[in-house]
């Protein structure tokens, strides 16, 4: 199964990716994990990364795609994967689109996480991951650069069939259910 977990930052696709990951068997490619590793390991990425984020913009879609790319040819990911993160622009959704296409496979499900952003404020503030960008200020900055650059991928993938618009409102437990009734639906 290749699922995209998608939602603005806050909306909880980390920890929906690792309940899916334990259910299904399915392992999760988060590229903010990718990222926070190489900022953390100062590599030349994540020094690039990192200055990047810290304004709260977005990491330039040819960095992005490379990386993932490079990641999917790993053997783990054969069968299937959870990406969390991937793709934020159109523009990555049409190159992940064609290497689908060169692959011979195809997207089962994109799933978007919908929360509302005074809800989304409090769960970056409150989460204490301690990340440079946790304040009121790039918060605000990160949720407009979703609703401006990433929400329309939302269309890109309506027009392909798999979109499913999850409520991210609830419990975790809650919000997984509704999840796993749309990965076992039909």
């Amino acid at each position: 199964m290749r699922i995209i977990l998608f939602g603005p930052p806050g909306a909880g696709k980390g920890t929906q990716a690792k309940l899916i990951e334990e259910e299904f068997n399915i392992p999760q490619l988060s590229t903010g994990d990718m990222f926070r590793a190489a900022i953390k390991n100062q590599t030349t990425l994540g020094k690039k990364v990192k200055s990047i984020m810290d304004e709260g913009k977005l990491v330039p879609d040819d960095t992005v795609v490379e990386l993932v790319e490079e990641a999917l040819d790993a053997p783990e990911y054969a069968n299937g994967y959870i990406l969390d993160g991937f793709p934020r622009t159109v523009p990555q959704a049409r190159a992940f689109d064609e290497r689908l296409k060169k692959k011979g496979r195809k997207l089962n499900a994109f799933i978007s996480l919908e929360v509302p952003d005074e809800e989304l404020m409090k769960r970056i503030l409150s989460r204490g991951e301690g990340r440079s960008d946790d304040t009121p200020e790039k918060v605000k900055v990160r949720l407009e650069v979703y609703n401006e650059e990433t929400a329309p991928v939302i269309n890109f993938y309506k027009q392909q069939g798999v979109y499913k618009e999850i409520d991210g409102m609830g419990t975790i437990e809650e919000i997984y259910g509704r999840i796993k009734a749309e990965l076992t639906a039909g």
